[in-house]
């Protein structure tokens, strides 16, 4: 969508919240548009322009309100703004529209970039993460959302036969042994998803991009994704990005204690980090497939990561080490 017609469609999401003193500011164009705004009772917020086709109306609007609950109770997750009408969402176009308090702050990192310097500053950039996720569990058993409609992380949604993000092992640039790896990884981790107790609104979504560092401490953005799900998915989404980060085992390390901190984690759970982290990297091959370009490099660097981690998974051995 060119920005022109995004800024057009901005402008009339933002009679649902009484307009604004300025032009809004186009922040990005994704699956999602989102713009800054100022609207004219002064209030600084995130316009989304929400992608058709993924959650409806419904779905969206069960997202904000669980966004609405968490903040309620102290969590720094971006807070719903209703608009004039007290409603939830607004629209333009094809596309559902809603308001977000914008926070300040700027991303812990992205996919290709270390978390920190050495272990210790690793190790605790990652504890005060895990700590949070803990948080978010803890508010959302607190208060469990009502009519949750949303797509949901579990066996069927990671591994059925049309999971949430494709069927990552039909991967066009897969070879024959890759495709046989994943099929059979698939297969085991159907069987080991039952030991896994502990299940519930999750983010399903926390890298590094959706995680803010604030004068306050970090915060989380982007809850697109969200939906009921395994708990160790959310650790498990934390987690990914660091492969092939010699720091690996320090941000892993660190996750799990910052969550133990606020949380139980048992060590039977705690020891499918690495299957979650398999499942988390099938989902993004799959997922990869139809946002980027067939000769993207992403396309074959998600399939290495997933293989190498189904592999490790089906040998019973982590990809780094920790204790658990």
């Amino acid at each position: 969508m060119s920005e022109r017609k995004a800024m057009a469609m901005a402008q009339t999401a933002l009679f649902t919240w009484g307009q604004t003193a300025t032009p809004p500011r186009l922040v990005n164009i994704r699956e999602n548009i989102v713009f800054e705004a100022h609207l004219k009772d002064g209030r600084h917020v995130a316009l989304r322009l929400h992608r058709p086709g993924y959650q409806g109306r419904a779905g969206i609007e069960a997202e904000l309100r669980w966004c609405e609950a968490l903040s309620a109770q102290g969590l720094a997750v971006p807070r719903p703004i209703r608009g004039i009408n007290g409603r939830l969402t607004g629209g333009a176009g094809n596309r559902v529209a809603s308001c977000v308090q914008w926070l300040d702050g700027g991303p812990i990192g992205s996919g290709d970039q270390p978390l920190g310097p050495d272990a210790a500053q690793v190790h605790m950039q990652a504890e005060a993460l895990g700590a949070l996720i803990a948080q978010l569990h803890n508010a959302s058993d607190a208060a469990p959302p009502k009519d949750f409609a949303r797509h949901a992380w579990d066996g069927e949604g990671l591994l059925g036969d049309h999971p949430q993000w494709g069927r990552f092992w039909e991967h066009p640039a897969l070879s024959p042994t890759q495709a046989t790896l994943l099929q059979k990884a698939r297969a085991q981790a159907r069987d080991q998803l039952a030991a896994a107790l502990d299940f519930g609104p999750i983010h399903a979504d926390i890298l590094r991009e959706n995680v803010l560092a604030t004068h306050h401490g970090l915060a989380l953005i982007d809850f697109d994704d969200c939906g009921p799900g395994y708990r160790l998915y959310d650790l498990a989404t934390a987690l990914v990005q660091g492969w092939g980060d010699p720091l690996w085992a320090a941000q892993a390390e660190g996750l799990v204690a910052g969550y133990r901190s606020r949380r139980a984690l048992a060590d039977d759970q705690a020891g499918l980090l690495p299957l979650f982290v398999a499942l988390r990297a099938f989902a993004s091959a799959g997922w990869i497939v139809s946002r980027a370009a067939g000769d993207d490099p992403r396309q074959i660097a998600y399939i290495e990561r997933a293989c190498v981690l189904a592999q490790h998974m089906l040998d019973g051995t982590p990809p780094w080490q920790y204790k658990v």
